[in-house]
């Protein structure tokens, strides 16, 4: 683990876009000139937040969908750590976890990176304090999916200058408890740091984002009153609303959109920058003429039977959502489901999707007030929050709903509104139903795949039980 630190906490050079709002080529820089005015603190931030393209391109949607009763995997030929996640069995060798945890934590050695050389910089306060709270918003980010993940980790606030600073601290796992005061410090600093501060692009992390995220943070650790505080605030300053059209939030120029609290920048036609949802989400059929040049998908994550069938009966997300036929090259249309979110159909080049991923939007911040109401005993005033989703959706207002009616209409609220976006998982999980849900819908499917206590928690990467088996593997593992 040590060795592995030196990697990560020093080996992470100045990899950075030279603007990541245009998605440039990545290029390195000398750190020893660095860090001297703002433009070389935008720079790194830039780099910082180009490493979040690979991390929700593949990675997430994985471990949010594909494990869960939302998607499965059509096709012959899936690698190892895609049958893990689509059957629920992960390994300490799975190739998704391990990419996680290292993005993670080169995100984090980053952030610490930034926030270290602030004070000897020629700064205002007011760029010391941007750039100050969109690290802290970047490092809480991190450790909030990996301390949901892998349970105990470890904390590293600080940045080394030396591999003898590294071998003196502490890398031993910390409790949850802590990842998660970490975790709620630097968001709570983020948001009053960024308050008042106007940023350029939907791509940097702000107060707003900072608020949503902490009460996404709140949620998770059943902290409710907070919860529906940190939202509230959200609510009130009016910045986001809903967009229209939901479908808009999901195709070529969802750029900026009223909805959008926190996104991720992909570019089509710039080698390297575009993401791969048009090939995951559509199906492996090679006479397919869906895309230009007929370019074919790759049947990775697809929507499963029952997740065509959770919406209502004129909910417009559905559309909006999923295909129930694709066009062939003879003319014909073919049954068939597949995804329809960020998928790309101007692109004719496998990992060249230019449609923005979403991180944190609006829609989220009304369900997760709503259920912070509700799980404090304001079940009728929730129900205003839930509706305003619904009516956007074409749908009629849920009334006169119990707790646990009102817990359950959320549980398929969120589903429905959120698919594709590597939700499921966490929220089965948060609400402790993950194995309830999960272990009946592979029952009713026929197969033999349950999901055990222990793998609410995945495994720690054996790469890094290999480098330092003193890090220790969670149980059952």
């Amino acid at each position: 683990m040590k060795k592995h630190i030196i990697y990560i906490f020093m080996g992470v050079t100045l990899g950075s876009c030279t603007d990541f709002l245009t998605l440039q080529p990545e290029y390195l820089v000398n750190e020893i000139s660095f860090y001297k005015n703002a433009k070389d603190f935008e720079t790194a931030l830039v780099g910082n937040y180009a490493g979040l393209q690979t991390l929700y391109d593949t990675d997430l949607i994985d471990l949010g969908d594909l494990t869960t009763d939302n998607a499965e995997i059509r096709w012959t030929s899936p690698t190892t750590a895609e049958t893990e996640m689509d059957e629920m069995s992960p390994t300490a060798a799975n190739s998704f976890l391990n990419t996680i945890w290292n993005t993670c934590f080169e995100t984090i050695a980053r952030s610490n990176n930034i926030i270290s050389r602030l004070d000897a910089a020629g700064l205002t306060e007011a760029q010391k304090n941007q750039f100050r709270g969109e690290s802290l918003f970047l490092r809480g980010l991190s450790y909030f999916y990996l301390v949901r993940l892998f349970g105990n980790i470890p904390i590293v606030d600080v940045a080394f200058r030396s591999p003898d600073e590294i071998a003196d601290f502490d890398m031993t796992r910390r409790s949850t408890d802590d990842v998660y005061k970490l975790i709620i410090n630097d968001l709570t600093e983020s948001a009053t740091l960024l308050n008042g501060i106007t940023l350029s692009s939907k791509s940097q992390a702000s107060t707003g984002a900072a608020k949503t995220l902490l009460g996404k943070v709140y949620l998770t650790t059943r902290q409710f009153d907070q919860a529906k505080t940190i939202l509230k605030e959200v609510i009130d300053s009016k910045v986001y609303s809903l967009n229209s059209d939901y479908k808009k939030l999901f195709t070529n120029g969802n750029d900026e959109l009223q909805e959008s609290i926190f996104e991720i920048k992909y570019l089509s036609g710039n080698l390297g920058e575009g993401n791969r949802f048009s090939g995951q989400f559509t199906p492996a059929r090679f006479d397919m003429a869906i895309f230009p040049n007929n370019m074919q998908g790759s049947g990775r994550i697809l929507p499963t039977r029952p997740m065509a069938d959770a919406y209502e009966s004129g909910d417009l997300r559905r559309k909006a959502s999923i295909g129930d036929s694709v066009r062939l090259v003879t003319g014909k249309y073919e049954k068939e489901l597949y995804g329809l979110k960020f998928v790309d159909f101007t692109t004719g080049v496998q990992g060249d999707g230019g449609i923005n991923f979403t991180v944190l939007r609006y829609a989220d911040v009304l369900l997760m007030y709503a259920e912070a109401l509700n799980e404090t005993g304001n079940t009728t005033e929730a129900l205003t929050y839930i509706n305003l989703v619904r009516s956007r959706a074409g749908l009629t207002p849920l009334a006169g709903l119990s707790k646990a009616d009102f817990a359950l209409a959320m549980e398929k609220e969120r589903r429905v509104e959120f698919f594709l976006e590597g939700h499921r998982w966490f929220d089965l999980v948060r609400t402790g139903r993950a194995q309830t849900v999960l272990n009946a819908y592979f029952k009713d499917a026929g197969l033999s795949f349950t999901v055990a206590e222990h793998e609410l928690i995945m495994p720690i990467p054996l790469r890094e039980i290999n480098i330092n088996p003193n890090l220790g593997q969670n149980p059952g593992y």
